[in-house]
């Protein structure tokens, strides 16, 4: 079996994940506007969680688009 490497986060265990900090979401999105896995992005469970009903719920409020502008 190989090792596999560790993954470490982009944000602190203390760090607030909120709605309002689209530059911090935008991290966890691709360019088609899905929600990266946790598997690539390398946060907790928790933290995942968190990210992506922040990420729904900026899209809701039209902080953040469903989809990219430059995609139809």
């Amino acid at each position: 079996m190989a090792l596999q490497k560790q993954k470490f986060s982009t944000i602190g265990l203390s760090q607030k994940i909120d709605y309002k900090d689209i530059d911090l979401l935008k991290l966890f999105i691709t360019e088609q506007g899905k929600i990266l896995p946790r598997r690539v992005t390398g946060v907790t469970v928790q933290q995942q969680r968190k990210l992506s009903k922040a990420i729904k719920r900026a899209r809701v409020l039209s902080l953040f688009s469903f989809i990219s502008s430059g995609s139809i």
